[in-house]
């Protein structure tokens, strides 16, 4: 018996049409895969030695190449698994750090603030640049300013503020949605200077694939933890 010099390669898939072996039975049956895994590529390699024809021996470096191929998958196989391995115990990891969130204020981008029956706001302004003065602007749904803080000379980056709930004219105002916007002397037109709000972290999920941690936050909702400006006590 003859075997072809050409091998297949370690990872060769071979489809076999169920009940076409000896003492199968049934038509139309679905295809069904078999992969030869490495104690099989070996077990064929040998036989295909065994068998060669002595007047046209397997060609030396076709041999070596072979080896070479199994090599390479098995090598891949391993990789994954170890990649595999590292990728459960990040989750894990996350998982763990992810919990110790819980209850901790987290700072995120947000044009609007929720209000809640004698409660107040917190939050904070990307100022551009330094500036002599910024000042935070809190509207009601309809639109109408409802009270004005102003912050003062800030430098470049986050100024905190705090909302106590009260109107501009001392009022407590009603517990609700409310709009926020930001104004900075000094900055150039249509530079935008952002706003932030505080929210408590009331849960974590754990995403799958790309999605990542999603932070439950209260007033503000589901939450991207890739968002999320800060975190506090």
């Amino acid at each position: 018996m003859t075997i072809p010099a050409i091998f297949p390669n370690p990872n060769y898939v071979a489809s076999n049409a169920a009940g076409s072996s000896a003492g199968s039975s049934g038509t139309g049956a679905s295809a069904t895969a078999a992969t030869l895994g490495g104690t099989n590529f070996l077990t064929l390699m040998l036989a295909q030695l065994k068998n060669q024809d002595p007047t046209s021996p397997v060609d030396s470096n076709q041999f070596l190449n072979q080896l070479a191929s199994l090599s390479t998958v098995q090598g891949i196989t391993q990789l994954n698994s170890s990649f595999s391995s590292l990728s459960s115990s990040l989750v894990s990891s996350q998982a763990l750090q992810a919990s110790s969130l819980l209850g901790h204020q987290a700072l995120v981008s947000s044009k609007t603030a929720a209000l809640t029956a004698n409660g107040k706001v917190t939050g904070a302004v990307s100022v551009p640049q330094t500036t002599s003065q910024a000042v935070v602007n809190i509207s009601d749904s309809s639109g109408a300013l409802v009270r004005q803080i102003n912050l003062g000379a800030q430098s470049a980056g986050l100024a905190n503020f705090s909302w106590d709930g009260k109107q501009q004219d001392g009022s407590q105002a009603p517990a609700g949605q409310y709009t926020l916007s930001a104004q900075v002397a000094g900055a150039k037109s249509g530079t935008a200077a952002s706003t932030y709000v505080n929210g408590t972290v009331q849960s974590v999920t754990m995403g799958a694939g790309q999605t990542g941690l999603t932070l439950n936050v209260s007033g503000l909702g589901s939450v991207a933890f890739s968002n999320v400006q800060q975190i506090s006590n």
